[in-house]
């Protein structure tokens, strides 16, 4: 009789426990496997581009198509005019942009070049006054473009008496330059341009050699192309040269 009755307590237990088990499991929250899955973290918003920066590429791409894709005198003639007026009214509309403002000189100087004439050094003198004011605010803008530019105006355009050439202001500029920017392809281009009307060749193939090996800049394919194109041309210019 012992017997059954441990027995009969014991599937007593045993039933206790599964009911208490069965209520225990309805009352606990549903597993990680039966929860519905998080969602995803959304992915990190893209910087939003700011209205003068904005501005900016759209000057930089166009004097790029200019100068490198308008083989036409006649056309880059217009084209870059239009591109003055542009530059002029987008300086205006962001006053307090140094990087418009190194733009709209490039831009002049550029006109200048591509013109030529008696018009020429009144542009370069408007060139220079607008990269004067961005030095005197704000020098190492854009990577040291403003020495860069600086530098290719002082040696461009002749000396006293015809103009306010320089080539020793034109190296000081240079050195400035590749002083904030080393590696880049405009001080490494100038610097090799600069030497290679010095008639110093072999310094000249350092810079323009250093030149073709820049890294890339986003968004300046054109450009970048470019350069590299009249750093190729000025070394094969500078063949048995020495």
């Amino acid at each position: 009789m012992k017997l059954g009755y441990f027995a009969v307590a014991l599937l007593l237990s045993t039933a206790v426990q599964a009911q208490a088990q069965t209520q225990d499991h309805q009352r606990r929250p549903a597993t990680l496997a039966a929860m519905p899955a998080a969602p995803a973290p959304a992915p990190a918003p893209v910087p939003a581009v700011s209205p003068d920066m904005q501005a900016l590429d759209g000057l930089q791409d166009e004097w790029a198509r200019i100068k490198y894709r308008t083989p036409d005198q006649s056309a880059q003639e217009r084209a870059i005019e239009q591109l003055s007026q542009r530059a002029a009214e987008t300086a205006k509309a962001y006053p307090s942009s140094p990087e418009i403002k190194v733009w709209q000189a490039i831009i002049i100087a550029t006109r200048a070049s591509i013109n030529g004439g008696v018009g020429a050094l009144s542009d370069a003198k408007q060139a220079k006054a607008l990269l004067e004011q961005v030095e005197g605010a704000a020098p190492d803008v854009l990577n040291g473009s403003v020495y860069t530019s600086l530098a290719s105006l002082y040696y461009k355009v002749p000396g006293w008496p015809i103009g306010f050439g320089n080539n020793e202001k034109a190296e000081a500029y240079l050195k400035k330059a590749l002083s904030v920017n080393p590696e880049g392809i405009d001080p490494n281009f100038f610097y090799g341009d600069y030497e290679y009307e010095q008639g110093q060749y072999d310094l000249a193939r350092q810079y323009l050699k250093k030149a073709m090996a820049a890294p890339a800049r986003p968004g300046r394919e054109l450009a970048d192309t470019g350069r590299r194109k009249e750093a190729q041309d000025l070394l094969e210019k500078m063949a048995g040269k020495y």
